[in-house]
């Protein structure tokens, strides 16, 4: 059965569209080019952010590896599938950018919680942060039938943390066969490394991973507490801001709930630090909030918007990325910055 461009088996008719663009491309028709490349671009730029932690790096990889596409497609042997092809050529941009930069960590990583609420915290400009993906269009399942995860489980935020604590070689390795579902074989080629190397790399990053993301994905809570109560926790965490009600907002809380905002260092643990911090800095320090639902990561989300006062213009604060847990909230994680909310397609700022 032949495959359409996404992997999927697809009508016999796509292979022989497929290869008439493949020719025309070749010839440098780049309309033809677009029709290749656009069925992979998101789960493309999904893979790019798996290994990078940022939309905007995301962003940037996938530029890159369709420019090189374009460059190289003459070079193209089609002994692998193009989609197999633009994989090889994504991940070894990305592994050049991992190698330069570095990982990006979450607060957490970075230190202890604080007991109290800190109020002259300060951005630590110095680190590339992990930041909040826009999880619109992704599927639900899996990519293909042989991956361990669903595609919203491989950007969760637990996830994407964990991935930053691998090496570039071991990141890569695990998102080709685990999620995306290539074989060891395939990966060595894509890696320019062998078999033995994969398979090693493979299971220290399996290890790595089992030992920072809980055994229950978001997804699978998420099913458990259904869409309407979701949809209304949502809702009470936004509406408890927007009219300053510390105690509605702690009876949504789990207790031993966290809340960190990067790029700020300090971070809270617990339903008495996080109160503390919640009355004494959001809740009554900062001025008026207007709240919109949204999703990040394969999470509810709130994309914060901050005023001087109820009828004033509002700007963009953050993207809140809430983790449940038995239908409480279980980790706050506020990514700070209005230039997270066009990925989201949220607007900068509310009249």
């Amino acid at each position: 059965m032949s495959r359409d461009p996404s992997g999927s088996a697809g009508d016999s008719a796509a292979v022989p569209d497929e290869n008439v663009d493949l020719g025309r491309a070749r010839e440098g028709d780049d309309e033809a080019f677009t029709r290749l490349v656009q069925p992979l671009r998101r789960e493309l730029h999904a893979h790019c952010y798996r290994m990078l932690g940022s939309t905007h790096d995301a962003d940037d990889a996938v530029q890159d590896t369709l420019l090189r596409a374009w460059r190289g497609l003459a070079r193209f042997e089609e002994r692998s599938s193009l989609r197999s092809w633009l994989y090889t050529i994504a991940t070894r941009v990305c592994l050049n950018v991992v190698e330069s930069r570095g990982r990006r960590p979450l607060p957490v990583d970075l230190g202890p919680s604080s007991d109290r609420a800190v109020l002259d915290d300060r951005p630590l400009t110095e680190f590339a942060w992990l930041g909040p993906y826009p999880d619109a269009g992704l599927g639900d399942g899996p990519s293909v039938p042989s991956a361990r995860y669903e595609q919203r489980e491989a950007v969760e935020l637990a996830f994407a943390a964990a991935l930053q604590h691998l090496p570039g070689n071991q990141r890569a390795a695990l998102l080709l066969f685990d999620v995306l579902g290539f074989s060891a074989a395939e990966i060595a080629n894509t890696m320019n490394t062998s078999t033995t190397s994969v398979n090693s790399a493979l299971a220290r990053a399996r290890r790595v991973i089992a030992e920072k993301v809980p055994p229950q994905s978001q997804q699978q809570t998420l099913r458990k507490i259904g869409d309407a109560r979701v949809r209304q926790i949502v809702a009470g965490f936004s509406t408890a801001f927007e009219r300053g009600d510390a105690d509605a907002l702690v009876a949504l809380l789990t207790s031993d709930v966290t809340w960190s905002m990067p790029p700020m260092a300090h971070w809270y643990r617990g339903i008495e630090a996080v109160t503390d911090f919640a009355v004494q800095v959001p809740l009554t320090g900062c001025g008026s909030w207007r709240c919109r639902p949204t999703t990040a990561n394969g999470q509810p989300a709130v994309g914060f918007y901050l005023g001087n006062d109820q009828t004033g213009p509002h700007l963009g604060w953050s993207i809140t990325v809430l983790t449940l847990r038995d239908e409480r909230i279980a980790e706050i994680t506020s990514f700070l910055g209005a230039e997270h909310f066009p990925a989201f397609a949220l607007p900068t700022s509310l009249p």
